[in-house]
């Protein structure tokens, strides 16, 4: 590459949506995405990280940051620095939150979404349905891993609740 050339930018788009039941209730399932203490635990100490900082404040406007690390069992380089950086947009209590939010490892950009959780009733439990938009740079883990790394937070909050 000639001096004074920069190299080639990519970005790759997806989209997916995830429908899960849960036996608890709307209100309870809300809750734990609106609790520092509870959505610290089952969203930002996770197995396979190393939380270094977790901040959140609930509100639209408000900003949720996380600074960790990945341990040896992931797919990025162990110790490799990672930041998640939220805005709430949205917030109907109960019913629905609609967040931004952007990642980067290493420093570099990483990938920024769109993503929408509405918590509806269904029996005695709560529908989620979790959808989002993403935009994945240079080097992006794409939507399918995205999409698989979802799940797995999802599971957690399963055990966050109690099922």
């Amino acid at each position: 590459m000639s001096a004074g050339m920069l190299a080639p930018r990519t970005v790759t788009h997806g989209s997916f949506s995830i429908d899960r039941v849960f036996r608890a209730l709307p209100a309870r399932v809300f809750d734990a995405f609106q609790d520092p203490a509870k959505k610290r635990r089952w969203f930002a100490e996770g197995p396979g990280f190393h939380l270094d900082s977790f901040d959140m404040d609930f509100r639209v406007g408000g900003k949720e940051t996380s600074r960790f690390r990945f341990v040896a069992d992931k797919p990025i380089e162990e110790g490799t620095p990672c930041h998640n950086d939220t805005v709430y947009l949205d917030i109907v209590p109960g019913s629905r939150i609609v967040i931004a939010y952007s990642m980067s490892f290493g420093g570099a950009p990483f990938s920024a979404s769109l993503a929408t959780m509405e918590f509806l009733a269904e029996g005695t439990g709560t529908r989620l349905v979790f959808t989002e938009q993403a935009a994945f740079f240079e080097g992006g883990d794409g939507i399918e891993m995205r999409e698989q790394g979802t799940r797995e937070l999802l599971g957690q909050l399963a055990a966050e609740l109690g099922e």
